[in-house]
């Protein structure tokens, strides 16, 4: 049930993408040649009027073919043919439906809370050096870490680990007053009843606070801008060599993932928050990450469209759609490479347990 649910979400995460694409196109006046949900043969498909609705048999992505998108075509009403905001609007709405659904889903998650969890220090351990004068206290309230802000309780785990310094700079809420502390913390070495030797930085923290109804849209909005920072703190961590393939997770991943994160859950109510949890995070990463300037995505478009309206605009000659078109289907080429080499990975690992 819950891989089935997990499914679903992420079907609606596509499907919700592509109809951002084909609701704009067809509020722009552009001919939609096709509307489909995943990608290979069809299994299922109706032609109505100038659109044929098609789900095909490889659950990974989906698409909005437009008239005109990658070829010249004399059709007025082709994707060439309107207007460059009205095609820039087009691109761009895969990516803000999926936004848009990622934080309504957290509304759905996190408006019933009634209290949150607050990143304040509540004692020490065996790590005095980093208590006392001029250093943290019980009570301190994390606002910041080396200069990336607290925006929910799990950022100060999640900053401390994919943080590759040594000694930590932290703003600190103290009585009411922002307090900055250089070189505050510092990891400490310890070995466990069982002789494995661990880093931690000798402190407990967590306390409650209640929320009243802008308490709860602002901790909607801030799981909202601390999941866009992930996204960054992601690909930073993917260009410096931090995480490789065999972190990244596609389609078969994630949704093995979200049905552990369910299955671990105490009640059927909490799976389903848990997975819903997840897929509003999925629905904000794939926003982001559609509009990377990758050639195939959308971001890539975004780019080729300026490129060819500002080239337009001070030649006054166009460009030929072939040759973005041709950029593209070498970007999907080798998307779709990576796309496989990760679901193979994902399906390896879900065999081998």
């Amino acid at each position: 049930m819950f891989i089935l649910f997990a499914i679903l979400i992420f079907s609606f995460l596509i499907f919700i993408h592509e109809l951002g694409h084909f609701a704009a196109a067809k509020l722009s006046g552009v001919q939609v040649n096709e509307f489909s949900l995943f990608m290979g043969p069809a299994i299922w498909k109706k032609q109505v009027g100038e659109t044929l609705y098609a789900i095909r048999c490889i659950p990974v992505g989906g698409y909005c073919a437009m008239e005109g998108e990658d070829e010249e075509t004399d059709n007025p009403r082709s994707f060439q043919k309107a207007a460059w905001w009205k095609r820039l609007i087009i691109l761009v709405a895969g990516a803000a439906m999926n936004f848009v659904a990622g934080v309504l889903i957290f509304c759905i998650v996190f408006l019933p809370a009634q209290q949150k969890l607050v990143p304040q220090i509540q004692s020490f351990t065996d790590c005095t050096t980093i208590n006392g004068p001029g250093g943290l206290q019980v009570g301190d309230e994390f606002l910041s870490i080396d200069g990336e802000t607290i925006y929910v309780h799990s950022d100060v785990d999640t900053l401390l680990t994919v943080s590759a310094r040594q000694v930590h700079d932290v703003v600190v809420l103290r009585d009411g007053q922002e307090i900055t502390l250089k070189g505050a913390l510092v990891p400490h070495s310890h070995t466990d009843e069982n002789g494995e030797t661990y880093s931690h930085y000798g402190f407990t923290y967590g306390a409650t606070q209640k929320l009243d109804f802008v308490g709860k849209l602002d901790y909607v909005w801030r799981h909202t801008v601390d999941t866009v920072r992930n996204v960054r703190l992601s690909l930073q961590m993917i260009f410096t060599g931090q995480a490789g393939i065999q972190d990244m997770s596609g389609p078969v991943g994630i949704v093995s993932i979200m049905s552990d994160v369910a299955s671990q859950a105490p009640s059927v109510l909490d799976a389903v928050m848990n997975i819903l949890y997840f897929g509003g995070f999925l629905g904000i990463n794939l926003a982001i990450m559609n509009l990377l300037p990758i050639p195939a995505l959308d971001g890539g478009r975004v780019v080729g469209l300026l490129i060819s309206t500002a080239y337009t605009a001070v030649t006054k000659k166009e460009l030929d759609p072939k040759y973005e078109g041709i950029i593209h289907g070498v970007g999907m080429v080798l998307l779709l490479l990576l796309m496989g080499v990760i679901m193979f990975k994902d399906v390896f690992v879900l065999i081998m347990g």
